[in-house]
């Protein structure tokens, strides 16, 4: 079967179901540009994760052209299209959208209409809901069509200093600590590197949780505000960086956190044990600085990674001794 070019399944101008609105166009740099046609079908289109100027020009055109835009919260998106000129209507589509609103979707897709899905910030589906909208444009036999463009998860890898060229997303882990825990025992054995998305409350917690489960030494990076006016990279390791945050207390912002595979040299589960005998013998008697400082004198061990274990220990005693 012969394909047809892109241009031929284009629609034009007059193609266009009637909309009221105007000739298709997007402002950028003080200029306004038309957009070309979009093909009938879904266009799933990265938008930037905090520096507006990070949209693709393939965005806009896209944003500008299409019939609406599917967005996770209409209010954050509109800032961005109202930056660059954009009056696509915008119809609310997340989490909370059930089959009845997919299927709208899917009809106006049958009936011509060309839809743009993003989400609030990067690349859609990606610790998002609409794989299920993806799913369904692809059971119809409608096109899916991908606009490639930023994403917090990369971004972050990139950033962190760490190995890329094996790696998995996690997104977000359990929120409670039980849970979590268990989680991340089940990612001690991946081969990669893990990204991982945390809320910035419960990153002190995550930290003190991954140290114990995945160990202390492993090398780690805590990315805050990507591509924002206050984008900070804290790097060290899960150790150091739970200590950190312990004391410091929960940031502000969107945070990924990128852990790194164990070191070959990491102390095994017995050096673990035989330390934790000595803190909960120190923690007895002292404070958590005190029986930290303590122990490290006593093992040679880095006293900053010697405090997050303890932190976890009296945590754990805290909450009356669950694991």
């Amino acid at each position: 079967m012969t394909q047809r070019s892109d241009d031929s399944r284009r629609r034009s101008a007059q193609d266009r179901p009637e909309t009221g609105r105007g000739p298709a166009v997007y402002t950028a740099f003080g200029l306004a540009a038309e957009a070309e046609p979009l093909s009938p079908g879904l266009h799933v289109v990265a938008t930037p994760i905090g520096n507006l100027k990070d949209v693709t020009f393939r965005a806009l055109s896209t944003l500008a052209a299409a019939d609406a835009v599917l967005a996770e919260d209409t209010r954050v998106t509109r800032t961005l299209l109202a930056h660059y000129g954009i009056t696509t209507p915008l119809v609310a589509y997340h989490e909370h959208s059930g089959e009845g609103v997919r299927d709208r979707m899917i009809a106006r897709m049958q009936a011509g209409e060309a839809l743009a899905l993003v989400s609030d910030a990067g690349t859609p589906l990606v610790s998002d809901p609409g794989f299920k909208l993806v799913q369904a444009a692809i059971a119809a036999g409608l096109p899916v069509t991908p606009i490639p463009g930023p994403s917090a998860a990369i971004t972050a890898l990139v950033a962190a200093g760490l190995p890329t060229d094996r790696f998995f997303f996690e997104g977000f882990l359990p929120q409670k600590s039980g849970a979590r825990r268990n989680r991340l025992s089940a990612l001690a054995g991946v081969p990669g590197t893990l990204v991982l998305f945390e809320a910035p409350h419960r990153l002190p917690e995550m930290l003190a949780d991954a140290a114990e489960m995945l160990g202390g030494v492993r090398p780690a990076a805590v990315a805050r505000e990507l591509t924002k006016l206050f984008e900070t990279v804290r790097r060290g390791d899960l150790a150091s960086l739970a200590a950190e945050y312990a004391a410091s207390g929960p940031p502000k912002g969107e945070v990924v956190v990128v852990i790194g595979t164990a070191p070959e040299d990491a102390p095994g589960p017995e050096a673990d044990a035989d330390l934790d005998a000595r803190l909960a013998a120190a923690l007895a008697r002292h404070s958590i600085k005190d029986a930290a400082s303590l122990v490290a004198d006593e093992t040679g061990l880095k006293r900053r990674e010697v405090y997050a274990r303890a932190l976890v220990l009296a945590r754990r005693a805290d909450d009356g001794g669950k694991a």
